[in-house]
């Protein structure tokens, strides 16, 4: 399917609070887009919109980018809420 890996934390960071970094960064996508395909499609639409002319784009692959764009912000938000200011970013990778 896919994984989630938190890149660039800060060194100090337990492995504890990454882990739970990095699930709540897929719980709040996963409920917010419908479960795992559902943000598997949504982030395949996100990384083609992002080479893709809007306009070469169909509508429903352009909503479904832009259901990325605002699941991944909350996300980020859930999974960062107690680390507080940091660089970190959250790495999807999809499995092959």
């Amino acid at each position: 399917m896919y994984t989630i890996t938190l890149q660039d934390a800060p060194a100090d960071l337990p492995e504890l609070a990454r882990a739970d970094a990095e699930h709540r960064f897929r719980r709040t996508l996963e409920r917010a887009l419908g479960g795992p395909e559902q943000t598997l499609a949504a982030y395949r639409a996100w990384t083609t919109a992002e080479d893709t002319a809007e306009s070469e784009m169909a509508a429903d692959d352009i909503a479904l980018a832009k259901r990325w764009i605002a699941a991944a912000g909350r996300a980020r938000g859930d999974a960062f809420q107690a680390m507080g200011e940091t660089e970190a970013w959250f790495e999807v990778r999809v499995e092959r």
